[in-house]
């Protein structure tokens, strides 16, 4: 979801930036068939070209290796990803976060300034649970939630919308299961054409 929104607001002319900070099952590197590239170190890191987006992400530290990392280790290394990337000029700053209320989240509410979240979350009762918390969290907080989008909808249900509503959060609109999507990650091009990145065309038009 984060890698198709990246890639869509790149598409309408924004300079965007790509944080994948899921310290215990990156993807976006799958998602974005990324290969054979690495941050530069000037004064810093500089995060590599990806798709026209600036691309950073544990794995390329990590490689394909587990990384148990948790409490204040996690805390740690998410400080020093903040301090010493080097994003340049961006419009955009996409994290990709694990769902909840974990190290990752946490930290991050409290380092980045002017921070807003957008959730989502699948069509399921349980799913929907753990997403309720963080946005209660987020509310008490004060930090601004742009919305929840419910992904992969398989039988359309009012069950997420009736739920946002009573938890006075804006429900975005749904996305579709797209059998199709599983050949096409790894390939922009192909991503592009699936009913899946349709979707988060149109969606980008309320949230953007």
């Amino acid at each position: 979801m984060a890698s198709a929104l990246a890639i869509r607001l790149k598409e309408q002319g924004q300079n965007v930036g790509l944080l994948d900070l899921d310290f215990t099952s990156p993807s976006s590197h799958v998602i974005l068939g990324i290969e054979g590239l690495y941050p530069e170190e000037e004064y810093g890191i500089i995060p590599p070209m990806a798709h026209g987006l600036r691309y950073m992400s544990i794995t390329f530290y990590s490689q394909d290796k587990p990384a148990p990392l948790r409490g204040a280790d996690i805390s740690d290394a998410i400080i020093e990803l903040l301090a010493i990337t080097r994003w340049g000029n961006l419009d955009y700053l996409i994290v990709d976060m694990p769902p909840g209320i974990g190290d990752a989240t946490l930290d991050m509410i409290r380092l980045i300034e002017r921070i807003r979240f957008l959730v989502v979350c699948t069509p399921s009762k349980v799913a929907y649970e753990t997403v309720r918390k963080q946005i209660k969290l987020l509310h008490e907080l004060n930090i601004p939630t742009i919305g929840i989008i419910e992904n992969m909808v398989m039988k359309p249900t009012t069950y997420v919308s009736e739920r946002a509503g009573e938890d006075n959060t804006t429900y975005l609109g749904s996305i579709n299961y797209d059998p199709m999507l599983e050949d096409a990650l790894g390939n922009v091009e192909l991503l592009k054409k699936t009913e899946f990145y349709g979707s988060i065309r149109d969606l980008t038009e309320k949230i953007c």
